[in-house]
Order: structure tokens, then C-alpha cells, then sequence
């Protein structure tokens, strides 16, 4: 898969995903998402491979590495948990479990196993 679908402009108005792609585990999920249906509406930046103007501001190639992170079409950036509940807010088959997790008190549990997560996938990332 390319590192991009597109390059971003300043006035896109999709949502971009920042995914590590040296990392297997990591790969594999987002080719999941990749290939359901409305994943052309979402932009998808290999962190490990994009150049770095694809970033935009706020965000660094080590804090995409370190975490999943989405600017959503409004040009905020999250990361974490909160990144993946607006990822799948913007993909149609996963947009009812957006609505139904999107809780603060829900997003800092799921923040916390995914922090774990992140301490175990040190393991599986290969280099850049």
C-alpha cells in the first residue's frame, strides 16, 4: 500500500490518520480499515515512510511513531484513544461504536489499555 493516499492540502477537509507502518500489528489493523467501504474519505499517512510536510502542525514524525493520531476534518489533532473513536467515527461501518464510546470516562479506560498496548508493541516495531 502507498505511504499516502494523496498529498494533504491546507484546505482538505477529511480526516487523516497517522499510522505507524513499521509496526506489523499496527499495518495490519489499518489495512482492515483501509479496505471497508467510505475508507477513500479518510486520508492515510504512514508515519514511518511520508515525507515530513505531511505532518502539518502540531505533530512531529516521533509523536505519530509513538501513538495513532487523526486531524480531523476540522484541523484538530488527537491521539490515542481519542484518535481511534474519531477514526471510526469517520468510517461508516465502525461510526455506531464511535457514538457509543465517545464518553470521556470510556475514552480514559480505553487510553489506559492502549498505553499498554504501546509498552508491548516496542517489541514488533521494526526499524524505520
Amino acid at each position: 500500500m502507498p505511504a499516502m493516499s494523496r498529498q494533504a492540502t491546507p484546505y482538505d477537509t477529511r480526516s487523516t490518520v497517522y499510522f505507524d507502518g513499521g509496526c506489523p500489528v499496527c499495518s495490519r489493523e489499518i489495512a482492515m480499515y483501509r479496505r471497508q467501504s467510505g475508507a477513500d474519505a479518510v486520508q492515510w499517512v504512514d508515519a514511518a515512510a511520508c515525507e515530513p510536510a505531511a505532518f502539518g502542525p502540531g505533530l512531529s514524525r516521533a509523536a505519530a511513531l509513538a501513538r495513532l493520531h487523526v486531524r480531523r476534518a476540522d484541523g484538530s489533532l488527537v491521539g490515542g484513544a481519542a484518535a481511534f473513536i474519531a477514526m471510526w467515527a469517520a468510517l461508516p461501518r465502525t461510526a455506531w461504536l464511535a457514538r457509543w464510546l465517545d464518553h470521556r470516562p470510556v475514552v480514559a479506560l480505553l487510553d489506559a489499555a492502549y498505553g499498554a498496548f504501546l509498552v508491548a508493541r516496542r517489541m514488533w516495531r521494526r526499524a524505520p
